[in-house]
This record gives C-alpha cells, structure tokens and sequence, in this order.
C-alpha cells in the first residue's frame, strides 16, 4: 500500500492558531523526509479546534517548503464552492507544484446550524453533488467551454471521500474513493467496496481505487499508543455533549477531568475505532485491514496533543509499510 498522511491542523489548549498551521507545515516536511507518498490537508469552517478551513491556500504553504511529496485536500467540500472556482484554485497548485496534487472532494455543508448559515447552505438547493463533478473535471481537464486558467496541459486527479451512495457515484464517474470513520468497522464495508468495483466505469485510462482513512498512531508499546490516542477521543466525546469540537488537551488533564458515563463510552468507542499500538501490534492490524478491503492506499488521519510523539508516530508508522 501506498501510505499517506491528513493532517486537520488541530489547536492545543495552550497554543495558538496560527503555531498549529506551523505544526501542519513542519508535519509535512518531516514527511516528506522520512518518505510518504502523500500529505492531506482538510477544510473545516468556524470550528474552534481545527485552525484552518482552506486547504488550497495550506497547500500553497506546504508546497514551497516540500519537494517531492504529493499534496492534496481531503477534502474540499465541493457543495459549498463553485466548481470553476476550485479548479482555479487547483489548478494554480498544479502550476505552482507540477505533478504534485490531488483534489480530495466531500459533501459536508458545515459543523453547526449557524456555520450552515454563515456558508448559505442552511437550506435546501438540491443535491447536486455528482453534476459539479462532472462540471469540476471538464474545467481540470481542459473540455469545457469554459477554458480555466492557469492551463497547464495537465489535469489534477480526483478523489471522493465516499460513504453510501458516494461510492456509486464515484463508480459511475470513473473516480477513486477515500473511506473512513464508522463504516470501516461495519460488516457493510467489504460488500460495499466489491459493489464501487463492480460498478466502476473507466475514465481514461481510470481504475478502481480505494484509500482507506483511519486514525494510526504508534509508539514503543500498546499502553502509550493508546494514550496518545486519548486527546483525539476525548475531545469527539466532548463535541457531542457541548456542540462545541475542542482544542487538543494534554493527557494528564484529560485524566484528571469528570468523566460522565456517556463521554467515558464515546471516548472507548472512539479509541476501539483507532489503530493504536505497538509496531507489531499496528502492523498486524492493518494488515488485516488491507486483507478485508483490498486497499491501495492507507491515509492515517492521526493527532494527538504532543507534537513530537506525533512526528516519532509518523516515522515508526513509515517504517513498517
């Protein structure tokens, strides 16, 4: 498998926003050093946990600081955008990085009802999901009558972060998927990727792909890694009791805080999802999950509160694939 990274730009208690898009940058670097094949970056708006909400403009960042490794967004919520607006954006990446990116799309409308509101997405226009992919692809290839700049001669890839019905729309259309999050432990999952196989009409020279997202960390033995897994799960619980996604807390603090029955439950569901261990123990793990999907590609979407235990994740985590 090819192995990647996404990083969401995550905020500490005791940081800053802007030191958090440093520690996405520095990430990427340390990456690219010790030798992923892709760095991801997320577009989350008006969450107080995550600094930053425009990938295009991260990735612009990260790309003159790198060299060699693939960038890409996962992903641009492409209800939220116009499809010739991404493309420019996209395709002055290209420009700018030629053979580097990747446009990850999605379909989240925002967190809460008031970024909803502040998005003018709080109410109902229709799905039209899979029209502005269409629509998107035409202008990054070039074939639409609408000829977006700056050409390149050159088209940026596409990815579908895909659940449910996403996975047939990016069968019909030719286009890779990025799974994640609850549907990676459902006995759905493997009938469903057969079925986005099954169904895949080429584009091009297109085939069916698959990228699986999950959250990976590693660390000399199965209680740390399980630890450092903690500030992540801790503040998914959190979220759902307040509304609210928090900044990363340190660990000792996240043990020594109240933990109501229901945040304690979400919290071990959350960790029970993660792959967390020991390098025998992860790579044991996802072995079994390259086995049950038939992935090319692993994408680990990992954080946690300390910095250097994340970048000495990476590295152990490179090593084994």
């Amino acid at each position: 498998m090819m192995l990647s990274l996404l990083d969401r730009s995550r905020t500490r208690v005791d940081s800053t926003d802007p030191a958090a898009l440093e520690a996405t940058i520095a990430r990427a670097v340390h990456a690219e050093q010790v030798g992923y094949d892709r760095f991801w970056v997320a577009e989350h708006h008006a969450v107080p946990g995550i600094a930053s909400g425009v990938p295009a403009v991260l990735l612009a960042a990260i790309g003159a600081r790198t060299s060699r490794i693939r960038l890409g967004s996962g992903g641009v919520m492409l209800p939220l955008h116009q499809p010739l607006v991404v493309a420019e954006q996209f395709l002055v990446l290209e420009a700018l990085h030629p053979g580097r990116v990747d446009l990850g799309l999605g379909r989240s409308l925002g967190f809460t009802p008031p970024v909803r509101r502040a998005l003018r997405r709080d109410h109902e226009d229709g799905d039209t999901f899979e029209d502005d992919l269409v629509e998107l692809r035409a202008y990054l290839d070039g074939t639409s009558d609408v000829t977006a700049h700056p050409a390149t001669g050159r088209t940026v890839p596409m990815h579908v972060l895909a659940t449910g019905r996403g996975l047939e729309v990016a069968a019909r259309r030719g286009l890779p998927v990025v799974v994640g999050g609850p549907i990676l432990s459902s006995p759905d999952l493997a009938p469903a990727l057969e079925g986005y196989r099954r169904a895949f009409v080429p584009h091009l020279e297109s085939s069916p792909r698959v990228t699986v997202s999950l959250d990976v960390l590693v660390a000399d033995d199965d209680a740390t890694a399980r630890e450092l897994a903690l500030p992540e799960a801790w503040a998914m619980a959190v979220s759902r009791q307040t509304g609210e996604f928090p900044p990363l807390e340190p660990i000792k603090a996240i043990r020594a805080a109240s933990w109501p029955d229901q945040v304690r439950r979400r919290v071990e569901e959350s960790l029970s999802r993660a792959v967390a261990g020991s390098p025998s123990s992860v790579r044991r793990q996802l072995e079994e999950l390259a086995d049950r999907t038939g992935a090319d590609e692993l994408l680990a979407s990992t954080s946690t509160y300390d910095l250097d235990a994340l970048l000495a994740s990476d590295r152990m985590l490179r090593s084994l694939l």
